[in-house]
């Protein structure tokens, strides 16, 4: 089945969407991006990811491509349009183009690109990865330092998920200063009896929407949060760790750098997490 996808206003099969060379999202890495979840055909933290979709355009000074109410109306046809039930939503929103290629930002009023596609991922929610926990490596972390603000920039976090395959392992940690920042696509955290530690919110991570409703439920839930730096060393001694993101929600970590955490399988308050973030989660979908 050919994907229908949203293009600067038009509904069309991917094999038919076209952007221009010069856009700047190709050219400079000058683009922003979103990723929704879709459990039960609906959209999960919808307005978290459109607040954030605006922060990280407001912080570089580029143009809303379309109103809040118009981006939910565009995701909602895409999910009825190619049939999701479990998947994803990728955005993207460029500077757009003037029709060439410079350093100096297009003249003012050219208008932003904004593109939208689905990915159908059957099984998302019961992920056999999650029931098995995650192996991390850690690497060194040399992204440019504003983290917060979420832009196409994805070579280096991708270079670390491949040096995380070519040692046999699931993902990277990045260590800065000697310290935990994040995951290469996730916020990171470990669990040491009833106190779940993660590094706190500032210009060198990304402010997760899973993050902020996971740390929310996990007090309610009558744990204690402390937002902290932290070593891979302290998360090595820990009695269990994860990440969170909104497309694999709270993994599971069960080894760091070699090192088995507790039995070496996901951890009960990791798993407990899961659990309550797709239980709500899927009570407030939209």
């Amino acid at each position: 089945m050919t994907r229908t996808v949203y293009v600067n206003g038009t509904y069309l099969p991917e094999t038919e969407a076209t952007i221009s060379i010069f856009d700047r999202g190709f050219l400079m890495a000058d683009a922003v991006y979103e990723v929704t979840s879709v459990l039960d055909g609906k959209l999960i933290d919808f307005d978290g990811h459109a607040m954030r979709l605006k922060r990280s355009l407001d912080a570089l000074d580029m143009a809303e491509p379309c109103s809040t109410k118009e981006l939910l109306d565009i995701c909602r046809k895409l999910v009825e349009l190619n049939g999701i039930d479990e998947g994803l939503i990728y955005l993207q929103v460029t500077r757009g183009s003037d029709g060439d290629r410079d350093f100096v930002f297009p003249a003012e009023g050219t208008p932003p690109s904004i593109v939208l596609f689905t990915q159908n991922k059957p099984g998302l929610a019961d992920s056999p990865a999650a029931q098995k926990g995650a192996r991390i490596i850690s690497i060194d972390d040399i992204r440019w330092g504003r983290r917060d603000i979420k832009t196409v920039q994805l070579l280096y976090p991708s270079m670390g998920k491949m040096m995380a395959k070519k040692a046999g392992c699931d993902d990277a940690w990045m260590v800065e200063d000697g310290y935990v920042t994040e995951g290469t696509s996730n916020n990171a955290y470990f669990v040491k009896g009833n106190t779940i530690v993660t590094r706190p919110l500032s210009s060198d991570i990304l402010h997760g929407i899973t993050r902020k409703a996971v740390l929310r439920m996990a007090q309610e839930a009558q744990l204690k949060v402390e937002e902290r730096l932290f070593t891979i060393q302290e998360a090595q001694a820990a009695d269990e760790a994860f990440t969170t993101s909104a497309s694999a929600f709270v993994m599971p970590v069960v080894e760091i750098d070699g090192v088995r955490l507790g039995d070496g399988t996901p951890g009960p308050i990791a798993r407990r997490l899961r659990e309550i973030y797709l239980e709500e989660s899927r009570k407030a979908a939209i």
